[in-house]
């Protein structure tokens, strides 16, 4: 099976740097991160680096996996936000990572209206 490509499961390492758009085409950011449930293995939240110049000053927006689409013309995942919305998202800065607990969860998942 090695060489052969698959849209059943990608790396990580090929997730993270990927753009994300709104569905305008207009680019939110890239996704700097994943996050992994310990104990169902499945992906929960993609880490979105937003904000700052030229990627300092960047702030993480956990974006929950399942607002993500992959678009192939933009080689890029899409999400039915608008940048206006991340302004009070919830965030974090970049090289601190908040305490992805359930209640952390609930607040991010209520936040984007994801159940």
């Amino acid at each position: 099976m090695s060489g052969t490509s698959s849209n059943l499961c990608i790396s990580s390492k090929k997730v993270e740097g990927t753009n994300v758009y709104n569905p305008n085409g207009d680019k939110l950011g890239s996704i700097e991160d994943v996050m992994i449930d310990k104990r169902s293995g499945h992906v929960r939240y993609a880490a979105l680096e937003f904000g700052g110049f030229l990627g300092m000053g960047t702030d993480r927006y956990p974006l929950p996996w399942s607002m993500l689409t992959y678009d192939t013309n933009l080689d890029g995942y899409v999400v039915p936000i608008a940048k206006a919305q991340l302004d009070n998202a919830p965030h974090y800065p970049q090289g601190e990572y908040p305490a992805y607990s359930d209640d952390y969860g609930r607040k991010v998942n209520d936040y984007y209206g994801v159940l």
